[in-house]
C-alpha cells in the first residue's frame, strides 16, 4: 500500500465485503448529511442493559459510566467484545452509539457503550475534565471488563473525538492482548487542524453548539468542585481553540492549546498501530481535517485499512434505503466480523481494504 496508489478522493473498486457507499440522492452535501444524520429517527433502542461505573483513575477516584450488553454467560468470554466511544459532547446514549450497539449485538458481539468522563450526566464521578488525550480511560475500561469476564478478544470503535481516543490507545498498546481490532469513524486525528476548521465561517454553527455544551459543563463542574473550577475571570470564549487554551490546558496539565493538540493527537502514534484497524472518513466532512503528513503515515501502515468516501458528512453516511441507511454502522460491524474471524469464511478475509470510494 502506498500513497501513490490511492491519491486523495480517487475512486477504486470496492471489496465485496465492504460495499460502496451510495448516498441518499438529496444528501450529497456534507452539511446536509451531518445535520440530517443527527436528527433522523431511529427504531426504539431495546437492548437489555447492565450499567456499571468503572474506576479509570485510582489517584483521584475518577469513574466513567458504561452501559453493557452481554451475550449469554456460557459463550460470553469467547465472543468478540466491542467497546464504543462517542464524540465531543456526546454520550453513550447518542443515536449513533445506540445504532451501532444494536447492530453489533445482533451480530453476536458483546457491546460496551462507554461514556467519557463527565458525559452522560456523570459530572459528579470525577473532579477532572474530559479531553481528547484520555486514551488511558479507554484502556482502563478494556482491562476492567477483560479481567472480570475473562474476555479473549476486544475491539474498539470510536466516533470523531472518540475515534482519536481509540486510535491513540491502539498506537500506545500495539499488539497488546486482548485488543484485536479497531474502527474509527471520522476520527479527529489532527486536533489542531480540526479546531481551526470549526472556527471557519461555514462551520461556526457547529462550533457554537459544542461551545454551549462545554460552557454548561464548566458551570456544572464549578458547582460540584468550587475549589477547582471558577467561571469568573475566564472571560468570553468564542472558539474551541480559546476554550482549550483557557480551560482545558490549565486544568489538565498542558502548557497551551497547541501543547494539548500535539500531545493528545493520535496522529503521533498511528504508525505504531499493530492490529487490524479501519479508518473511515468523508471528503465532505465539514470540520475534520487530515494533514498530508498524517495521511501518509496512515497509508504507510499495513495494519490500517483507510477508506475515504466522497460524501458522508460528519459521522452520518446516510445511504439509500435500498442498501443501508446507516452505512457506516453496518460497514464497521462487517469489518470487525471479517478481521476477527467472527463471520463465516472470514479467517482470510482481510485482503487490503485500503481505498477511497465513490
Amino acid at each position: 500500500m502506498t500513497p501513490a496508489t490511492f491519491p486523495p478522493h480517487s475512486a477504486t473498486e470496492t471489496p465485496d465485503r465492504l460495499p460502496a457507499f451510495d448516498p441518499y440522492p438529496w444528501l450529497t452535501n456534507g452539511h446536509l448529511q451531518t445535520i440530517v444524520g443527527n436528527f433522523l429517527p431511529r427504531p426504539q433502542f431495546r437492548l437489555p442493559t447492565v450499567s456499571e461505573v468503572v474506576e479509570v483513575d485510582p489517584a483521584d477516584g475518577s469513574g466513567v459510566l458504561c452501559h453493557c450488553h452481554w451475550q449469554p454467560e456460557p459463550e460470553r468470554a469467547a465472543r468478540l467484545t466491542v467497546v464504543l466511544v462517542h464524540g465531543l459532547e456526546g454520550s453513550s446514549d447518542s443515536r449513533y452509539m445506540q445504532g451501532i450497539a444494536a447492530r453489533a449485538f445482533a451480530a453476536g458481539m458483546n457491546v460496551v457503550r462507554m461514556n467519557m468522563r463527565n458525559c452522560g450526566g456523570t459530572d459528579a464521578l470525577t473532579p477532572t475534565l474530559y479531553h481528547s488525550g484520555r486514551s488511558g480511560d479507554v484502556g482502563a475500561v478494556v482491562r476492567h471488563f477483560a479481567a472480570r469476564f475473562g474476555l479473549d478478544r476486544v475491539a474498539l470503535t470510536g466516533y470523531s473525538m472518540g475515534g482519536n481516543l481509540v486510535l491513540k490507545l491502539a498506537g500506545e498498546w500495539g499488539a497488546r492482548p486482548p485488543l484485536v481490532a479497531v474502527a474509527a469513524v471520522c476520527p479527529a486525528i489532527d486536533l489542531a487542524a480540526g479546531a481551526d476548521a470549526l472556527h471557519e465561517p461555514a462551520n461556526r454553527v457547529y462550533e457554537w453548539h459544542f461551545l454551549r455544551g462545554l460552557m454548561r459543563r464548566l458551570r456544572r463542574k464549578s458547582e460540584l468542585f468550587p475549589d477547582i473550577y471558577r467561571t469568573s475571570g475566564v472571560g468570553p470564549i468564542r472558539s474551541i481553540r480559546e476554550f482549550d487554551e483557557k480551560v482545558v490546558a490549565p486544568h489538565c496539565g498542558f502548557r497551551s492549546a497547541d501543547d494539548y493538540y500535539y500531545r493528545a493527537a493520535s496522529a503521533r502514534v498511528v504508525d505504531r498501530i499493530a492490529v487490524p484497524t479501519f479508518i473511515l472518513c468523508a471528503a465532505d466532512d465539514p470540520f475534520i481535517r487530515l494533514t498530508e503528513e498524517s495521511r501518509e503515515r496512515i497509508l504507510a501502515n499495513p495494519n490500517i485499512d483507510f477508506v475515504e468516501t466522497r460524501n458522508g458528512g460528519h459521522c452520518a453516511f446516510l445511504g439509500r434505503r435500498s442498501t443501508e441507511v446507516h452505512w457506516a454502522e453496518a460497514t464497521v460491524v462487517r469489518y470487525l466480523q471479517a478481521v476477527t474471524a467472527d463471520a463465516p469464511g472470514s479467517a482470510d478475509a482481510r485482503t487490503g481494504v485500503t481505498s477511497q470510494l465513490q
